[in-house]
């Protein structure tokens, strides 16, 4: 049977905003679920139910007829699980309390996880085997290992088809968040120097239009993925340097880029094989780059009243 109806946690973050946009579009049944509303698209609001999914009562609220459900909720700021370690406990239990749902209403899952899952082994390009528990660097990465391992055995125990994806560093439109593309783009209109947090670190950054091609190429080949694990992201590495002298460039600023020590908890080197995901889904990032930095500047400076928000975070 394929896929008509779909349940999307975390609905009115980044990526849960463009994935239902997308699922809208494409003629998908949508019923969106966030602990907020959503700030950035009214359609998407309109099928957002507003509930707490750390609490298990909240369950009651969600329809019993979906069928399939793509868990993208979570806190998900490694350096804040660091400093407020609870929640990567209520990352668990927001993961346990959705495989109960999809249990009960006999749906199928896919979990968000993270390229924080491989840590810091001393690779650069990491496949989808190369997650290491001994190399758990975070909180968060214990909450996202934890999670994959945790979806993994409700669909051997439940008849449950799952597809695990791994993003990494998804950036655009729909974000208010101090994350750091945000947050430079805020601190260079600000007239602010920009730190970066690791001279050496190089990155896996995906836009937000490709990130979402690769749940949506999921969602369509669903029954095709079941059980598989993908990297979703560019494929390709990018310094934090880079990224600072990036933004600098887009939007202008006349600032400097200050260095310092890579912060504790945080993968320093990820760049993502996505050649399963290009092999199976037909999955083909579109964007580089400097094109995604423009058009993400681009974004912000049309909504530039987000910036005291971000810099305010």
């Amino acid at each position: 049977m394929p896929i008509s109806s779909v349940l999307v946690t975390g609905s009115s973050g980044t990526v849960g905003t463009a994935l239902s946009e997308r699922l809208l579009d494409s003629g998908y049944d949508l019923t969106g679920v966030d602990v907020v509303e959503n700030y950035w698209s009214d359609r998407v609001n309109e099928r957002t139910i507003v509930t707490d999914l750390r609490d298990e009562s909240a369950l009651d609220q969600l329809p019993n007829d979906i069928d399939l459900v793509i868990h993208l909720a979570a806190n998900a700021r490694v350096h804040q699980l660091v400093e407020r370690p609870q929640l990567a406990k209520e990352n668990f239990d927001t993961t346990f309390n959705v495989l109960e749902y999809a249990r009960k209403a006999g749906s199928d899952i896919v979990f968000s996880s993270s390229r924080e899952v491989y840590g810091n082994n001393g690779k650069i390009i990491y496949d989808e085997t190369d997650t290491y528990v001994d190399e758990c660097e975070s909180p968060y990465t214990a909450s996202k290992i934890g999670g994959e391992a945790l979806v993994k055995s409700y669909e051997q125990c439940y008849d449950m088809d799952a597809t695990i994806l791994r993003f990494s560093n998804v950036y655009g439109k729909y974000d208010a968040s101090n994350r750091v593309i945000p947050l430079f783009i805020a601190q260079a209109e600000a007239g602010q120097d920009l730190t970066v947090y690791g001279e050496n670190k190089v990155l896996d950054f995906t836009y937000i239009e490709d990130c979402v091609d690769g749940v949506a190429g999921v969602v369509n080949n669903h029954r095709k993925c079941s059980g598989t694990t993908f990297n979703i992201a560019s494929g390709k590495g990018t310094s934090l340097l880079e990224l600072a002298e990036a933004v600098v460039e887009a939007t202008g600023a006349d600032i400097s880029i200050e260095t310092e020590p890579n912060r504790t908890g945080e993968v320093s080197r990820y760049v993502a094989d996505i050649s399963k995901a290009q092999r199976l889904l037909d999955y083909e990032p579109s964007y580089s780059f400097e094109a995604g930095i423009d058009a993400t500047v681009d974004w912000y400076l049309s909504n530039s009243h987000l910036f005291d928000t971000i810099l305010d975070n």
